[in-house]
């Protein structure tokens, strides 16, 4: 394995498939076979085995069906978020339904894409997975909007989320899908301080991503 000395290229993206239906896991692991600096390790045809993969090959990313027998992605993901957290688990699926996306979610996975994606999006996603990413197919976003709630008056923050009132006013855009340059115009604030606020925030409350502050504001309460 290279070691990223000077003039080394870098080491290759390892990523495992995760499929019941073979000719879509062969099919999507030939499609990212043939990018430029990703390697798939192998594939799986269901959560069981793909822990078991996952464990012994240590890919970088594994890409997970939602609904398989046996052990489903949902519950693979979960596993994979205690055993080897390291990897990032991105579900890879025809269901857009709001149960699994949210379910995904918190079993751990940093993102949930849909099949008919084209090849070079899935490299690209897979990519940013690997670099911390998180990535939301646009039409499950737009799920996870329509499962919101109607914007109310502000209620009182829970005495153990320790946030601003600023900071509660970002958490809320955040949950609403508001990229970093649209809440700063929102607010009338920079985009540099917007930025800090949203680090801070994922800081103080122990989360991974914006993923994640989304699913924890609708839990405040704050939408």
């Amino acid at each position: 394995m290279s070691t990223g000395g000077e003039g080394e290229a870098p080491a290759p993206l390892r990523v495992l498939v995760v499929d019941d239906q073979r000719l879509i896991r062969d099919g999507i692991a030939s499609l990212l076979g043939a990018r430029p600096g990703i390697t798939v390790l192998g594939t799986a045809p269901d959560g069981r085995e793909a822990i078991a993969k996952t464990l012994e090959l240590r890919p970088d990313v594994v890409l997970m069906d939602v609904r398989m027998p046996g052990m489903d992605g949902v519950e693979a993901a979960a596993v994979l978020s205690a055993e080897a957290p390291e990897c990032r688990v991105v579900m890879l699926t025809t269901f857009d339904d709001e149960e699994y996306v949210v379910q995904a979610l918190r079993a751990g996975a940093c993102g949930y894409l849909l099949k008919d994606l084209p090849a070079d999006e899935l490299a690209r996603a897979v990519r940013l997975a690997h670099a911390g990413v998180a990535q939301l197919d646009a039409s499950v976003t737009r799920t996870l909007a329509a499962s919101l709630p109607a914007p109310g008056p502000p209620r009182q923050q829970p005495p153990d989320a320790a946030l601003s009132p600023r900071e509660i006013d970002i958490l809320r855009l955040v949950a609403r899908g508001r990229t970093n340059r649209e809440i700063a115009a929102e607010l009338y604030l920079s985009e540099g301080t917007v930025k800090n606020h949203v680090s801070h925030i994922l800081a103080r409350l122990g989360l991974r991503d914006r993923t994640q502050a989304a699913l924890h504001a609708r839990d405040l309460g704050v939408l």
